[in-house]
């Protein structure tokens, strides 16, 4: 199945994709639907009023999820692009709520920043609450999957060691504008085309499979620290770019052995944990814990 939310003049409804047509589901949206017990059959069989996709106003997938939990550092190449080594653990931080917008909704570039920037990501759909999960229990808690474009004001998120600041402006991050079900993308953990396409230019082009945490791992380390609710969404991170990323001014440009081309202080580098660990199951994931712009997802058509 492919769900969605879209913007009437009612409000916001949630829909599943049915040909050419969008099917109410008979919830205010996709959140409401998830958090509903047995949302997989009610999806299913929904049979409500109809809109043609055509003229379809998508709003952010999931417009109010408790947590947004973005992922950095994930896939291989991508960190070898940096010059690091690979990382024992996941690299997390957040977003909210209303740094999200609809998956066609224009970005609108805050005056405050001269470095905005784009990265295209996987995001995992939570459909069932969890807890300290299990690798049977984390995949089932996955609804499905989208597409994430990690909007970034870089300039603002290196002011610091912590990337937050440059990573939750309002009304930045489109997601969407599908959840597309496991079934329909070779499971829950799926190897999917990802790439970025910039005025005609791809930027970015990597696949899933190479992801070092994949989303199973993910939801496993993650709800051994905090519990993750139906809507929820996790980014699984960004792939290595074609061309090179602009740096806002000043600050050190890593080479990929890992030096800085300027001589900066040391204790102004930003860290990062060394390590050759790769997720490889759940209970890597828990082992770990007790010790210590255009975007196109290729083989779901999302």
């Amino acid at each position: 199945m492919k769900l969605c939310t879209i913007r009437t003049p009612e409000g916001t409804r949630a829909a599943r994709l049915d040909g050419g047509e969008l099917i109410d589901l008979g919830f205010s949206d996709l959140g409401a639907l998830l958090a509903e017990p047995g949302w997989r059959a009610r999806a299913a069989s929904g049979t409500g009023a109809t809109y043609d996709v055509r003229d379809a106003d998508f709003a952010p997938l999931v417009p109010r999820p408790s947590k947004v939990i973005c992922v950095g550092h994930n896939y291989t190449r991508h960190i070898e692009e940096m010059g690091r080594e690979l990382p024992a653990y996941p690299t997390l931080f957040p977003k909210f709520a209303d740094s999200l917008i609809g998956a066609h909704d224009d970005i609108v570039k805050p005056a405050e920043t001269d470095a905005l920037d784009w990265e295209v990501e996987l995001a995992v759909v939570i459909g069932e609450e969890v807890r300290r999960a299990g690798e049977t229990q984390a995949e089932a808690a996955i609804a499905g999957f989208t597409v994430m474009n990690d909007i970034s004001a870089r300039d603002w998120q290196f002011r610091t060691i912590e990337w937050t600041q440059g990573k939750i402006w309002d009304s930045s991050t489109p997601v969407g504008p599908y959840l597309v079900t496991p079934d329909e993308v070779g499971g829950v953990r799926p190897a999917l085309g990802v790439r970025t396409v910039v005025d005609g230019t791809v930027m970015q082009s990597d696949d899933t499979g190479t992801l070092l945490f994949d989303p199973v791992s993910l939801i496993a380390y993650i709800s051994t620290i905090v519990r993750l609710r139906p809507g929820d969404l996790i980014a699984t991170g960004t792939p290595c770019r074609r061309r090179p990323r602009p740096r806002p001014e000043g600050l050190p440009d890593r080479r990929r052995d890992g030096r800085d081309r300027d001589r900066r202080p040391r204790r102004l580098r930003q860290p990062h944990r060394r390590g050759r660990l790769m997720a490889r199951s759940v209970a890597d994931a828990h082992r770990w814990m007790r010790e210590g712009t255009e975007l196109f997802l290729a083989a779901a058509g999302v």
